[in-house]
């Protein structure tokens, strides 16, 4: 389990000031939500976190350690497009990663360590209810089966820390819902410590056990360019659930009503 922390994170473009003064401490084990407005930094900031951006000043500490510079092992990353490769299997999806770590020359196992891969791998598919599509490619694949098997994917590695892009606003409601049950499964199962970003509100309270809204708070034409967006709510879910299932009972039983407008208002 794994903590994480923001230290005085800003982030600009050129002249564009995108994020300022963000200060976040991420518990072991937690599952934070981000939301807000489009363009206030919320998949900036999750970039930043996956190693693909970096900071204009301030830290990332993963566990007390600065991040590392670039993607690895430690973050794993689901977004809202389904990011499997078509040419490969269901398991080979699953596999591959594992591979790349081990075999980085060939990108392929052999004897015992491709027979334990193969073992996770099914393990990792058994949980997301995909066992008897491993030999489907996924193109054969509904929606939510897809995003299934993006987050068996991204969990083979056993990361320390999930990121998730909006990875389930493409999918209808019924199978949203499913894929919801799902993600909180895996989450109390694996242990580990989750950041998505999401602009669904109900979302946010139903998975998270903090949601963290982040606003610009100047806002007119020409201040955008010089005030970037910083932490406006920083909400920890009430009652608390962490690493409890849920329930499957609606959001506002779960969440007071005048927390849950303040933040509709902070976002819309």
């Amino acid at each position: 389990m794994t903590t994480v922390v923001l230290e005085k994170i800003w982030k600009e473009y050129g002249n564009q000031i995108v994020l300022e003064n963000i200060d976040i401490t991420i518990e072991s084990g937690s599952f934070v939500a981000l939301v807000g407005p489009s363009g206030c930094g919320k998949t900036t900031l999750l970039k930043m976190l996956l190693g693909e951006e970096r900071p204009t000043s301030g830290r990332i500490l993963l566990d007390g350690v600065p991040l590392k510079a670039e993607p690895d092992w430690d973050r794993g990353v689901v977004f809202q497009r389904y990011s499997v490769f078509p040419h490969l299997t269901v398991l080979g999806n699953v596999l591959v990663g594992r591979e790349f770590e081990q075999s980085r020359l060939l990108g392929r196992l052999f004897g015992a360590k491709r027979k334990t891969a193969i073992e996770d791998a099914r393990a990792l598919l058994k949980s997301v209810g995909l066992s008897d599509h491993e030999n489907k490619y996924p193109a054969a694949l509904s929606g939510g089966m897809q995003q299934r098997l993006a987050l068996a994917q991204a969990l083979m590695r056993k990361p320390k820390v999930l990121l998730l892009d909006e990875p389930f606003g493409a999918l209808d409601p019924g199978i949203r819902a499913e894929v919801h049950a799902l993600m909180n499964e895996l989450w109390v199962e694996q242990g580990i410590t989750v950041v998505m970003v999401t602009h669904d509100l109900s979302e946010a309270f139903r998975l998270g056990t903090r949601v963290i809204a982040l606003e610009r708070r100047r806002n007119r034409p020409e201040e955008k360019e010089r005030y970037g967006a910083t932490i406006a709510h920083d909400i920890a879910v009430w009652p608390p659930k962490k690493q409890k299932k849920l329930n499957g009972s609606a959001v506002a039983s779960e969440v007071p009503a005048l927390v849950a407008t303040d933040v509709s208002a902070a976002v819309h």
